[in-house]
């Protein structure tokens, strides 16, 4: 499909059945005579932090369109330890397996930062997915999109030091909330990386002294974007152009 056969809509153009204005951006790019057919199957949700969306394993009952926050995609050992593979925000959608004919997922999905969005019951959009072809292309390219991520955070995780990762993360991060403060403890982001707290506090202590980003009491400023990108692996560059190449950005 040509990146230029339909026109993406901007966030407020689009409204749900119940008048709620749209801003995710899978939503804003199906042509209209596709997007009239999902939009009575989609309800207004609000996404509180912490809420799972999925567990591993569990059929994928419900796919979410986000219109604000970010969901974390996560791989849960059986000793409960866990680690971020992916992240998604207003340009996504989570459930992706439902797009290419998988019914089960292996990672966790929850909200790490509030916000609110459209559930649809994923036998709803099975159906309709038969009628809209350019909409299941734009699913199938965040499909690819999601896998491309999990592969390149694993070899981030392996290759590149706790700095490097810590700042990759929290680009991607505000890249899919649009936000100048991420509301996020070290804490979290330790776990997300599969790292320790006192790990990252160092690495952000670095980071604040270098006039980069700003801890405040359970959130992070980002102050000076184009140093912060400075200071990031590759990892983070190679998602961007995969995101460019596919037209997802």
């Amino acid at each position: 499909m040509s990146r230029k056969s339909y026109r993406v809509v901007q966030a407020g153009e689009r409204t749900s059945s119940d008048g709620k204005p749209v801003s995710n951006k899978v939503l804003l790019a199906t042509p209209e005579n596709e997007y009239q057919l999902i939009r009575p199957d989609l309800t207004y949700v609000d996404l509180p932090d912490h809420l799972s969306l999925h567990e591993p394993t569990q059929n994928i009952e419900f796919v979410y369109f986000p219109n604000r926050g970010m969901v974390s995609q996560v791989v849960v050992t059986k000793d409960g330890r866990t680690v971020e593979v992916g992240v998604v925000g207003y340009e996504g959608y989570v459930g992706a397996g439902l797009a290419v004919g998988l019914s089960r997922g292996s990672v966790r999905e929850i909200v790490q930062i509030a916000g609110d969005g459209f559930r649809m019951i994923g036998n709803a959009l099975e159906r309709i997915l038969r009628s809209t072809p350019q909409l299941q292309m734009i699913l199938s390219r965040h499909s690819g999109l999601q896998g491309m991520q999990v592969a390149q955070t694993a070899a981030c995780n392996r290759l590149h030091d706790i700095q490097q990762r810590l700042s990759r993360w929290l680009l991607m991060t505000q890249d899919r909330v649009n936000l100048a403060v991420l509301p996020i403890t070290h804490d979290f982001i330790a776990t997300m990386m599969g790292t320790d707290r006192s790990t990252v506090s160092l690495a952000a202590s670095d980071l604040q002294k270098k006039g980069i980003i700003e801890y405040i009491r359970g959130a992070v400023k980002v102050v000076n974007r184009r140093k912060l990108q400075g200071t990031a692996c590759e990892c983070y560059d190679v998602i961007r152009q995969f995101e460019d190449d596919l037209g997802l950005r």
